[in-house]
C-alpha cells in the first residue's frame, strides 16, 4: 500500500478500479491495455469499459487497444502533467489497436494542475 501512495500511476489505477461507472463513457464498450515499462520490468493494467461501467484488472483478455509507455512518461500522464493523446502525438506513449478507445477514455485521467496566480504589484 506505501508503494501506491508514491506512485502516481499505480495511484491512478487504484482511484480508476474504485469509480464504478462514469456517465460519460455510456457510450463506449472495449478495453484498452496500459503496459508500463519501469526499466526491465513491465506492469499491465487492464482497464474495460461496458457502456459506462469501468474495472480495471491486471490483464486477461484481448484488449480494443494497446498504449505502451515508460513509467516516467506514464506517472506524468497518472499526475496530470502530461496529455496522454499529445504524448502518442509525440511518439513518447505507443498505441496499437483502435486508438480512439484511448481518445475515449482520456477525460479519466486528471487534469493538469492550474498555474498560481499572481498576487501583488506587477
Amino acid at each position: 500500500m506505501r508503494r501506491t501512495a508514491s506512485d502516481p500511476t499505480a495511484r491512478f489505477f487504484a482511484a480508476l478500479a474504485e469509480r464504478g461507472d462514469e456517465p460519460f463513457l455510456r457510450k463506449a464498450t472495449g478495453s484498452i491495455r496500459f503496459d508500463i515499462a519501469d526499466g526491465r520490468r513491465t506492469r499491465r493494467w487492464l482497464v474495460t469499459v461496458d457502456k459506462g461501467a469501468l474495472a480495471v484488472t491486471s490483464g486477461g483478455i484481448d484488449p480494443t487497444c494497446v498504449v505502451r509507455a515508460d513509467k516516467g512518461v506514464f506517472d506524468r500522464v497518472a499526475s496530470g502533467r502530461l496529455n496522454a493523446v499529445a504524448a502518442v502525438l509525440r511518439g513518447d506513449v505507443v498505441v496499437e489497436g483502435d486508438w480512439r478507445m484511448l481518445v475515449r477514455v482520456q477525460r479519466l485521467f486528471p487534469s493538469p494542475p492550474r498555474p498560481r496566480r499572481r498576487t501583488g504589484a506587477a
